[in-house]
């Protein structure tokens, strides 16, 4: 699949707010709306040392460039794990922002607990602005969420829900249409499984291949937008196992940006 390289990071104004941490984190930061370059948001103290260790793989100021995530915003975050990004957009957003954290409830009973992980990074980082929810990954969406996010975000994830049984993606995408704003934005980022393989090794080597996301969601109505190249790894075969030592935090990766009409 071609990819269109993203242009070299602008400055990006950003509005900086407090987001508390967990036990031992570094000192939370005090809040603040002064803009800040592109990069500055990384060293505030609210973000864990071990987050600004992965910033060299991950690359969070590229990827809020690509989402084009302003202050004021509501983020949708599917699965935020152990809250990589959820502390990111938490000063991204601002004081007027808002981050909310899902897990599907076809997960409820995943050994890894996602609902009560969700919940729990949100009451540790002890922000109203940061709440968690859930709700079946076909939906319905909740009354008073539809229509009212601006980013849907799903990182290393989009695979783990063709895992659940009886997964309808056609209807998981249009859950997600739902919860956008009309012109919202849907980024999905996820390890690259070899071309023309569809969604055959997400439950082995838990990758997807990026020309079979891409069609799924624009079947259930997105338009898409674009995309990025700089996760890209050329060096991965795409058939390790993500989580192989030997692998694991720089597979190739692909970052699909979508749009809802209207």
């Amino acid at each position: 699949m071609k990819r269109a390289a993203l242009s070299a990071v602008s400055v990006l104004a950003l509005s900086l707010a407090a987001c508390g941490g967990g036990a031992g984190d570094d000192p939370v930061a005090a809040p603040t709306t002064e803009a800040a370059s592109g990069t500055a948001f990384l060293d505030d103290p609210s973000r864990t040392a071990s987050d600004r260790e992965a910033d060299p793989l991950r690359k969070p100021a590229e990827m809020l460039e690509f989402a084009g995530l302003t202050s004021g915003q509501t983020v949708f975050e599917m699965l935020p794990g152990g809250g990589y990004f959820t502390r990111i957009f938490a000063l991204a957003t601002g004081p007027d922002g808002k981050v909310v954290l899902y897990a599907p409830d076809e997960m409820a009973d995943k050994p890894w607990k996602p609902i009560e992980g969700a919940e729990e990074l949100a009451a540790e980082m002890g922000d109203p602005r940061i709440t968690a929810t859930h709700f079946p990954v076909a939906g319905p969406v909740p009354e008073d969420m539809a229509g009212t996010v601006d980013l849907v975000w799903t990182s290393r994830n989009y695979h783990d829900f063709h895992n659940l049984p009886g997964f309808d993606p056609v209807a998981y995408n249009a859950m997600v249409l739902d919860l956008l704003k009309p012109g919202g934005t849907y980024v999905v980022l996820d390890h690259s499984a070899p071309a023309g393989s569809g969604a055959g090794a997400t439950d082995t080597t838990h990758r997807i291949d990026a020309d079979f996301v891409k069609a799924e969601i624009e079947k259930a109505g997105f338009e898409f937008v674009g995309e990025t190249d700089v996760l890209a790894n050329p060096d991965d075969t795409r058939d390790a196992n993500v989580h192989d030592k030997a692998i694991k935090g720089r597979t190739d990766q692909f970052v699909l940006k979508f749009r809802k009409p209207g």
